[in-house]
């Protein structure tokens, strides 16, 4: 195992020092996909009993996770589970390619994402549609086998050490996004159900990219709320204290984001139109403007694909107050 893991990062450009402790049992590796820092995170849970991994990142950062492992001192053959919030990519894309290197590893995963984690091939196609370029950063995602997958929508993992892992749908970024509360630190793997977050900045924004639910992702913000977290872990990026007030606080966004969207596109706005309107109207968005516009990835994902999600919906609410 370890030859082969050292076959994968010879001749590779991978990053050292990229790990930290983040709460007890808890530790944090920024995958610096594309080589970008703060924007993609894979979280150890790692106990005397238990080692595991939430979210792998896409398929061309496991170099950079298999490193961050190694920082850990992770035996790769105690990772018994990996959990994923939702198979976009950017989350999951590498947990095929991972999987050749944890041996005694399951993937837990939402019973809609199982079936395209072991044929990616409508999953690949659909990512290079919606993400262009992007898609082509974070790499084409290997077939998981079937066996492997563990297919839930809700749940508890023992963690050891009077520790657990509850797991629950949190839809409306995705109608497949599990969010996971552990409850050593009270904090809560949220995926994208509460946006982005920008540590840089403290601030978050939205991630709705089409086809996209608004009304499940309030209710999934209700539910988030009702665990009365103390801290969110967010795969773009990072941890935040403060948890209810964010999870309150997104749900405004969300809201203001639809108001402005809905009227834009009834006045038949055209779509750059639209996203002056977002980018003025919202005050978060206007802190985050320059930084969203020159970021390579984030232009595309944090602007033009997560207010195309709210256009989608505004002409969906239309189309049903016409009929």
């Amino acid at each position: 195992m370890i030859n082969a893991v050292t076959k994968l990062l010879r001749g590779q450009y991978v990053h050292t020092n990229n790990t930290k402790q983040i709460g007890k049992n808890l530790y944090l590796i920024d995958l610096e996909t594309g080589g970008f820092k703060n924007f993609i995170g894979c979280y150890v849970i790692k106990t005397a009993k238990k080692t595991m991994l939430i979210e792998t990142g896409p398929t061309s950062s496991i170099p950079n996770l298999l490193c961050g492992l190694s920082e850990l001192k992770v035996n790769l053959e105690d990772v018994d589970t990996v959990t994923v919030s939702h198979i976009h990519i950017d989350h999951s894309g590498g947990v095929g390619t991972l999987l050749k290197y944890l041996p005694n590893a399951k993937v837990l995963v939402h019973p809609k994402g199982g079936p395209h984690m072991v044929d990616p091939e409508k999953l690949w196609a659909s990512s290079q549609s919606v993400l262009g370029f992007v898609s082509e950063i974070c790499g084409k995602p290997e077939p998981v086998e079937q066996d492997r997958i563990v297919s839930m929508t809700e749940g508890t993992i023992n963690l050891g050490e009077e520790g657990k892992l509850t797991f629950f749908e949190t839809l409306g970024h995705a109608s497949h996004n599990l969010s996971f509360h552990e409850n050593f630190n009270n904090g809560i793997f949220i995926g994208d159900a509460g946006g982005v977050y920008f540590p840089e900045f403290n601030l978050t924004s939205p991630t709705s990219p089409p086809p996209f639910y608004l009304e499940a992702s309030i209710a999934s913000l209700d539910k988030l709320v009702s665990y009365r977290p103390s801290l969110l872990y967010y795969t773009h990026f990072g941890k935040t204290d403060d948890a209810i007030r964010r999870l309150r606080g997104y749900k405004a966004q969300l809201l203001m984001w639809d108001k402005i969207v809905q009227s834009a596109v009834a006045q038949n706005k055209s779509f750059e139109q639209i996203v002056e309107c977002v980018l003025t109207e919202d005050p978060l968005m206007n802190m985050l403007s320059s930084f969203l516009r020159g970021h390579k990835i984030y232009s595309k994902m944090a602007i033009e694909n997560s207010i195309s999600g709210f256009v989608e919906y505004a002409k969906k609410v239309q189309m049903k107050k016409v009929a």
